[in-house]
């Protein structure tokens, strides 16, 4: 087995025990704005740390399955890898996407992108890409990195300011670390990630209007497609690097 054939396989050993600690958290970060995080589980027994499997201690599951979350969280922590090779930003991309999991299951339970992963979320992806900028075969600009995250930031800013029922603060400050993210392989990865966002956002809304489960005022999560259009342009902006 050749050298990225091992890093494949690697990163996704990485991501499927990483994503075996998601489900709990999002769990407990599940919510409504107005409430404390959970701290116990539905039968009432309290929950001793913030990472691992949803299940009480008699058994019973609670939350996100951990088979599905643990097993999608390697699928992109390999497709990583693949895109991306030896290069010294998949570090960055590897540490990064088990938050962004964590994000899009927390988003789609209660339509909330809680701020104690979205702020740090976006100072730890240009402190990320900082270091791998100090490394030899980087294939990105940390300055681009740099714009990108405030120029998505203020784009959706604007947006929000527009229509804010149509998307929410939490999206906002999600974009400042997707356009971090992106911007480093450029602007047209920034271009084509946030144009792939907004499409899949837009057919799983007319997918749900069509199978009437949603009228044209339904508010849906948009996070979770904000975060599969940053990872379809940071995939093939790696490819193309």
């Amino acid at each position: 087995m050749d050298l990225d054939a091992w890093l494949i396989v690697c990163s996704a050993l990485w991501g499927l025990c990483a994503g075996l600690l998601v489900p709990r958290a999002a769990y407990r970060l599940s919510v409504p704005p107005e409430e404390n995080w959970r701290t116990t589980c539905p039968e009432g027994h309290p929950l001793g740390s913030w990472l691992g499997r949803a299940r009480c201690p008699e058994g019973d599951r609670y939350g996100p399955g951990t088979t599905p979350v643990a097993v999608a969280t390697a699928l992109v922590t390999a497709t990583l890898a693949a895109a991306t090779g030896t290069r010294p930003e998949l570090a960055a991309w590897l540490l990064l996407a088990p938050i962004g999991i964590l994000l899009a299951v927390v988003d789609f339970s209660v339509q909330r992108l809680p701020d104690v992963l979205t702020l740090p979320l976006a100072a730890t992806a240009l402190a990320l890409l900082g270091a791998a900028a100090l490394l030899p075969e980087h294939a990105g600009t940390w300055l681009t990195a740099l714009y990108g995250a405030l120029a998505l930031g203020a784009g959706y800013f604007v947006l929000f300011l527009i229509n804010p029922n149509g998307m929410g603060f939490g999206d906002v400050k999600l974009a400042v670390a997707l356009g971090a993210v992106l911007g480093w392989y450029g602007w047209p990865v920034v271009l084509l990630g946030t144009f792939a966002g907004f499409l899949f956002g837009a057919l799983y809304g007319m997918g749900l209007v069509v199978v009437r489960r949603a009228g044209r005022k339904t508010s849906m999560p948009f996070g979770p497609f904000l975060l599969g259009g940053a990872f379809v342009g940071l995939v093939l902006g790696a490819y193309g690097a």
